[in-house]
């Protein structure tokens, strides 16, 4: 059976998590930098640090600011960092998945117009945030054990 180049698994395609990830990362890498992109940011100049008095939104729909942009980013960054192995591709998806969904009640439990809305977020923020908490968390938990490893994600399985 043939090894990869580092002796690891064997060659073949990657398993679906990390390829996940990997798909999860690049999206938020691509949103986070559209967030920077006059016309596809409506109102850009409006766009502020971190603060609910942004007025600018991404595709005229989601509430921005150079704070939202950034973690967008660093999140992207984070998730194609992670998708190298199977166990940090898992955390990412689920891990994440849970913060979004703690983003989701965050968002409803605040104010939007107060100082604790820094982010900032509004109704279509909240909304898209409770989709990609159940989507991430799920992808996390679904696809993690895909090779039948019993939750051993350092144990390759022979594929046929």
């Amino acid at each position: 059976m043939a090894r990869g180049a580092r002796g690891g698994r064997p060659a073949g395609p990657r398993p679906r998590i990390q390829l996940v990830a990997a798909l999860v990362g690049l999206v938020f890498l691509v949103v986070g930098a559209l967030g920077f992109v006059p016309g596809v940011t409506t109102d850009y100049d409006q766009l502020a640090g971190a603060t609910h008095h942004s007025g600018a939104k991404l595709f005229g729909v989601f509430q921005i600011s150079i704070l939202h942009n950034s973690v967008h980013l660093l999140f992207g960054l984070l998730g194609l960092a992670m998708a190298r192995t199977i166990g940090a591709a898992r955390l990412y998806l689920a891990g994440g998945g849970a913060a979004y969904l703690a983003l989701w009640l965050y968002g409803f439990a605040i104010h939007q117009d107060g100082a604790a809305n820094f982010l900032p977020v509004n109704d279509n923020d909240n909304w898209l945030h409770l989709g990609l908490g159940f989507g991430m968390l799920t992808a996390g938990l679904l696809l993690s054990n895909q090779y039948g490893t019993g939750g051993r994600l350092d144990t390759p399985v022979d594929r046929p």
